[in-house]
């Protein structure tokens, strides 16, 4: 039991309602996750986990026309950061086009950035997730 008591004190939550298509959510979201991350690993790694933050929530509110939450967990494994959204559609990332601008690179980023990522469905709606290991951090 002792294990998990130390365990839960490492773990870290970042918990926001993102308002629908406000996207002055996106640099208050860096700014709470660097706040959350000043003290993990090399700053390369938190500036990674900001970008990649940054694309989940842009995504969800550009992309629907709902709010959105922003969890991050940062625990002795490593952190994960999750973005639900209240829209069923499944994002899937594709390879930008000269036309795209600056869009649609987002889950690019995040696919070659993240240790791990994925979409989680919910009864309405889904949460797409990445991870970054503690190992690499």
């Amino acid at each position: 039991m002792r294990s998990q008591a130390s365990a839960d004190r490492l773990r870290r939550t970042l918990r926001r309602t993102l308002g629908r298509a406000d996207l002055r959510a996106v640099p208050e979201s860096r700014r709470a996750l660097r706040e959350l991350l000043r003290h993990w690993g090399e700053p390369e790694r938190s500036a990674v986990a900001e970008l990649l933050t940054s694309e989940l929530v842009t995504n969800a509110l550009v992309h629907t026309d709902h709010e959105a939450v922003l969890t991050a967990t940062l625990g002795p494994r490593g952190l994960r950061v999750e973005v639900r959204d209240f829209v069923d559609r499944e994002p899937r990332p594709r390879l930008p086009s000269i036309d795209d601008g600056t869009h649609g690179r987002g889950l690019v980023l995040v696919e070659s950035l993240a240790d791990g990522w994925g979409v989680r469905k919910h009864r309405v709606g889904k949460s797409v997730w990445f991870e970054l290991d503690a190992d690499a951090a």
